[in-house]
């Protein structure tokens, strides 16, 4: 046993890079909410960027150390504590064995990533580790972590080359009101010039109903289609922004089904999934026009990035 899990929160799965090529058989690719935040925690523990790590969601997670290992934590702050002792984020940090690493609070954002050095040993279902609850395959068994759970670690080490170097400034995410990049259609041409005025103009409130499957609004007017809001059903994206008749949009995230039958007026841009993962409901989401280029080139920057990150802080592990 390397890790006990004493608490295990309101949601807390196992993801990694995501399990793709399956989206046309009608399995979602999963991974994390947070593609950002996941690949820096990974990074910073020495891994590749995709290697499988935990996502929290909210606070109220609690694991005890059966042995010593690197940790890095990225994403909202949780206000991670060892032993009652505050865990710098964005940071390589050495558990010990017998510690016990907890999530007390919900200080900004709502996502946590914890990556651990070497990986986590998770059998491999279809070429990933990524749980994907809806269809109970993957991590856990297929579901989220439990009380009582026990991982165990793939290749551990309790400490990195330049294990001083191993940091990254943290990230404040906006909360209130966050401005969303996205890409109009593909079938905006179902709305009509009041519908699409009113979606870009006023935005939406996220409600209650956002998990790991979707995040749905409520906008102040209904969103107006030129007919109705169901169309012959096509491949949904990470982002897509569906809007059915009822006129309230729906964002497609990471678990989401592989095919829809809702007009779809824009897709969030590929960086700012970061973003959107981190807010809460109530929180106003405002949405901005981008041409595929602007979103291309957004995307680049952020994979040579990540690239950039991975040749500095991969161990080889």
């Amino acid at each position: 046993m390397s890790i006990y899990i004493e608490e295990a929160g309101i949601l807390t799965t196992i993801q990694d890079g995501g399990r793709l090529g399956y989206q046309k058989y009608g399995v979602s690719p999963a991974g994390p909410m947070d593609p950002r935040s996941f690949y820096l925690a990974n990074l910073l523990a020495g891994n590749k960027k995709e290697e499988g790590a935990l996502e929290l969601t909210y606070a109220g997670v609690k694991m005890r150390f059966g042995q010593a290992n690197v940790i890095a934590v990225t994403g909202g702050d949780l206000c991670p504590q060892i032993d009652g002792r505050p865990v710098p984020m964005y940071q390589a940090v050495t558990v010990r064995k017998g510690e016990t690493l907890a999530f007390t609070g919900c200080k900004n954002g709502c996502r946590s990533y914890v990556a651990f050095a070497g990986g986590l040993k998770i059998p491999l279902f279809l070429g990933s580790k990524s749980t994907l609850i809806r269809n109970g395959i993957g991590g856990a068994d297929g579901r989220k972590l439990q009380k009582g759970d026990c991982l165990e670690f793939e290749n551990p080490r309790e400490t990195l080359p330049d294990m001083e170097k191993r940091k990254l400034p943290g990230e404040i995410f906006p909360s209130k009101t966050v401005f969303l990049r996205v890409v109009k259609g593909p079938q905006d041409d179902f709305f009509t010039e009041a519908g699409l005025k009113q979606f870009f103009w006023h935005g939406g409130t996220i409600t209650s109903q956002f998990d790991r499957m979707g995040c749905r609004l409520e906008c102040e007017k209904a969103i107006e289609h030129k007919k109705d809001g169901n169309i012959i059903s096509d491949g949904i994206a990470f982002g897509s922004i569906q809007v059915p008749t009822n006129g309230h949009p729906i964002i497609m995230m990471a678990d989401r089904q592989s095919t829809g039958g809702y007009a779809k007026i824009a897709t969030v841009i590929t960086p700012d999934l970061t973003l959107l993962s981190q807010c809460v409901p109530g929180d106003k989401l405002m949405f901005v026009e981008v041409g595929i280029d602007t979103a291309q080139l957004a995307a680049i920057r952020q994979i040579n990035y990540l690239n950039e990150l991975e040749q500095r802080f991969y161990t080889g592990i």
